[in-house]
């Protein structure tokens, strides 16, 4: 059978990530991918580096562009301006991330795009939405997992804020533009018309930070960095063993017993510790027994007797030891298309599985 979105043609004029990530999602599920570049330097990306391939290409660019062909527009000129209305009239999604007003300055908008076409559906991704305030501010990743909130909780602690190690602010709003997407998509199927679908990075990122906003929100805390710490479960961290580190996560009070019955008996006496919420308010004294304990075994010794009894633990890998794992779990995380690799999409279908039909474009001419 074929992929779900086969027929589905995208006219992407995203560059960098949300954007490019969301349309090589759909791409792999079948859909046809256009993706619109500036002659001669093309997305941005494709001079981010090291690290570059073999061909000397970037890595980052080919995280995000498999399955797409290649268009070279020069949007400064009506004659290229012509040939971008003809491709998004003729094509179901149109993905751009220009910012507010970006599409209009090349007589693109969304009111000309839509009379022409009013079957397309018009996904917008910006930094921090429409308003005038907001198209002032630049929308790159790093400022927003500062400005969100997200690096005022990462790290050790409030005086080292600290960014992710990747760009998960692009990520989430290219997931969630995916599903906006889809959505609209499954609108128009019903209602027989498109529509505009508009992101933005704050948002997206906002939406992401699901229990610790609910904490301001509902319950008037601020939330601030804790390390490896986990605000309301305990034990849920990196504690060090006698070699290295490794992760516990126990997740409830019945799984607590069968831990503490393995690591420390003593620890079931302690009324102190009797249930999670008494943990997380005594998760000081807890940690002190629990870091002396950890520290007379190996991690291996530790993760081999938890996980015999269904704790959740595990060793902190490396992104090499990471994907060694995915491949001895029989998850084949790495897909090669033309001598170019990447990550395998994670979707897997019993009848329509995803595609893999061509590596990343070549900058046209």
């Amino acid at each position: 059978m074929n992929p779900p979105l086969t027929g589905i043609k995208i006219a992407d004029f995203s560059r960098v990530l949300a954007g490019p990530y969301a349309t090589m999602l759909l791409a792999d599920l079948g859909a046809d991918v256009i993706k619109v570049e500036r002659p001669g330097s093309g997305d941005d990306t494709r001079g981010w580096g090291p690290p570059f391939d073999s061909n000397g290409d970037s890595t980052y660019f080919l995280s995000v562009n498999r399955n797409k062909q290649g268009l070279s527009l020069d949007l400064s000129k009506e004659s290229d301006q012509q040939k971008a209305l003809e491709l998004i009239t003729s094509s179901d999604v149109v993905v751009e991330n220009f910012g507010p007003g970006g599409m209009e300055k090349y007589n693109l908008g969304y009111s000309k795009l839509i009379s022409n076409n009013p079957n397309l559906i018009y996904c917008s991704i910006s930094g921090f939405g429409t308003s005038d305030k907001a198209t002032k501010l630049p929308g790159y990743d790093l400022l927003v997992q500062g400005m969100s909130g997200l690096m005022s909780i990462t790290g050790g602690d409030e005086t080292d804020p600290t960014k992710v190690g990747v760009a998960l602010v692009d990520v989430i709003t290219g997931l969630h533009a995916v599903i906006g997407i889809l959505a609209a998509l499954r609108a128009r199927d019903e209602q027989g018309v498109g529509q505009k679908v508009e992101l933005n990075l704050l948002s997206s990122t906002l939406s992401a930070l699901v229990n610790q906003a609910s904490a301001y929100i509902s319950g008037g805390v601020i939330p601030k960095a804790l390390g490896n710490v986990h605000p309301s479960i305990a034990p849920y961290q990196v504690y060090d063993a006698s070699d290295k580190k490794f992760i516990v996560a126990v997740g409830n009070d019945a799984q607590f017993i069968k831990f503490a019955g393995i690591v420390s008996p003593d620890l079931l006496g302690d009324k102190r510790f009797a249930t999670n919420q008494l943990r997380v308010e005594n998760i000081t004294a807890l940690n002190e027994r629990l870091s002396s304990v950890f520290s007379t075994k190996s991690a291996e010794y530790w993760v081999d007797k938890l996980q015999h009894i269904h704790i959740p633990t595990g060793v902190i890998n490396n992104v090499k030891e990471a994907f060694d794992l995915a491949t001895s779990l029989g998850l084949s995380p790495v897909v090669e298309i033309e001598g170019v690799k990447s990550v395998a999409n994670p979707i897997k279908f019993s009848k329509t599985p995803v595609q893999y039909k061509s590596a990343p474009p070549k900058l046209a001419d």
